[in-house]
């Protein structure tokens, strides 16, 4: 009797409405039926078909302006239904009113309720299956079905229209979560060039800490083999020597240790906090936008790491210097030491001996620790001078490519350099028979002519540096004008079949 009066009610509208209303009716206590008989006949099983169903009447059902089932349904003269506050919203922006869906023109008192059409919305909203409560606005207990960016969270369409997201930037969920995912994948992929940034700098950490320590067995071992030669007595001195070198060493190898944890626990660190950021993209998008600030935070805090290396550089262990000083102490005999390289300053293609006291050129460069003091082309004295006057004489045989000289403290060690004082070298140069003052020529020689031993006399006080040929008798150049700084001798040789050697220079020849 209820559908029936319902019924006569909407024929009271016109006919095309009634049909139209007739239709709602009829298909919907037809899916009602449905449900029930499902339910009880047929299972559970198929409520899914059923489901599909409703959502073929749900879109009849909807309003076009505010995406919802119709509340306080009004129909136009042009058929089209819509809810009566969504029309009147809209008509305000509208200099003459007309419908939303065709744009034909209206009057304001053209629209017509229907208590039927609306009994018949409520019925439909009260049989729609409820949403999971995470998907609701747990104040309107409507859909969240767009996302505020300004308050970072899923709203209703009631919640849009109120006053506490008024202007607001939003979105429908689905564009919302799309757009923030792929936000979120760009810091994604960022991060993943942090990680691999890591991991190779753990890899240069593990190679650098296998130097070290080839590094401190070689001098360890070289300390040894060269205390042997003293006699029993001066054990006791070896031993010292050693234990000064290891508490030396000590504290480089621990920050090697160090650093190696450190990025293991910034990449352990970095790794979980990407993974759990990929967790929460793969949940679904409500969820995912819900605990969208705390994945965002989760990432703030994965802070972008310096993976460059810093170290004090160890210094070279002057063993030479340690021997003789040694065997003053023991008898007051042995002159100041001569000048010895220093193996850390070497380029990558010099090779310097065990003893300090030759280098040769290698054509497959060497893997040596990038320290500080290491030159980009030749190799230093371990002895600097700023006083006083020095002599040294280097064998440089048949060899065609070399320069001697000495260069500032403060010179720039890793690039090419101008072989002139401006840039704090005080050098001569032989290449293929002809002297060269930095890259001024002084004279070119013959075969039968070609130097054999070279001396460098150094007078710091007067500011003067002289290069000779002491078996000749042979004055080859000189610097003077004085050195700004700390200088120290500087020796390079691109000949592979010949090595320069460095030995004490006879004073009674000078």
């Amino acid at each position: 009797m209820w559908v029936w009066g319902k019924i006569k009610q909407v024929s009271r509208i016109s006919n095309r409405r009634a049909k139209y209303f007739f239709f709602f009716f009829f298909f919907f206590f037809f899916f009602l039926f449905c449900t029930i008989a499902v339910r009880t006949f047929i299972g559970e099983g198929l409520e899914s078909i059923m489901a599909d169903a409703l959502s073929f009447l749900e879109e009849d059902l909807t309003c076009l302006i505010c995406c919802d089932i119709f509340i306080d349904p009004v129909t136009l003269k042009c058929s089209h239904s819509l809810c009566e506050k969504c029309l009147q919203r809209f008509w305000m922006t509208q200099d003459v009113p007309q419908c939303p869906v065709c744009r034909k023109e209206c009057s304001h008192d053209e629209p017509t309720k229907s208590l039927a059409f609306r009994a018949l919305c409520e019925t439909f909203k009260n049989r729609k299956p409820s949403a999971v409560s995470g998907d609701v606005c747990p104040e309107h207990k409507e859909a969240l079905k767009l996302f505020c960016f300004e308050d970072q969270q899923p709203i209703c369409v009631v919640c849009y229209t109120s006053k506490k997201h008024e202007n607001h930037k939003c979105s429908p969920v689905d564009e919302a979560a799309g757009n923030l995912k792929e936000d979120l994948k760009t810091q994604m992929d960022r991060h993943q060039a942090t990680l691999t940034e890591l991991k190779k700098a753990q890899e240069k950490c593990v190679k650098q800490s296998e130097l070290f320590k080839e590094h401190i067995s070689m001098t360890e071992n070289q300390i040894k083999k060269e205390f042997e030669k003293l006699h029993q007595f001066l054990r006791d001195e070896e031993e010292k020597h050693i234990r000064s070198f290891q508490k030396e060493m000590q504290p480089q190898d621990e920050k090697l240790k160090a650093r190696m944890k450190e990025l293991s626990k910034q990449i352990s660190d970095l790794s979980e906090g990407m993974a759990a950021v990929w967790q929460d993209m793969e949940a679904e998008n409500i969820s995912f936008l819900q605990n969208y600030s705390d994945t965002i935070k989760r990432l703030q805090h994965s802070l972008v790491p310096n993976t460059t290396l810093r170290l004090e550089e160890y210094q070279h262990y002057h063993i030479q210097t340690i021997i003789f000083t040694t065997w003053a102490r023991m008898q007051n005999l042995v002159e100041h030491p001569p000048v010895t390289l220093d193996p850390d300053t070497a380029s990558s293609k010099l090779q310097v001996s065990e003893d300090c006291t030759s280098v040769r050129y290698v054509e497959v460069q060497m893997h040596n620790f990038d320290n500080p003091e290491r030159l980009y082309v030749g190799v230093l004295a371990s002895q600097g001078f700023s006083s006083g006057v020095h002599c040294w004489d280097v064998d440089v045989g048949e060899s065609d490519h070399w320069m001697l000289g000495v260069v500032g403290e403060t010179v720039n060690r890793k690039r090419l350099y101008k072989m002139d004082p401006k840039s704090r070298f005080w050098c001569l140069r032989f290449i293929d028979g002809e002297y060269k003052k930095g890259y001024k020529p002084v004279r070119y020689i013959d075969d039968s002519e070609w130097p054999s031993i070279i001396r460098l006399q150094l007078d710091f006080d007067k500011g003067e540096l002289r290069f000779t040929e002491p078996f000749r008798n042979r004055s080859l150049c000189t610097y003077t004008g004085g050195f700004p700084e700390r200088v120290f001798p500087y020796f390079c040789t691109g000949d592979y079949l010949k090595s320069l050697h460095l030995f004490p220079a006879n004073k009674e020849n000078f």
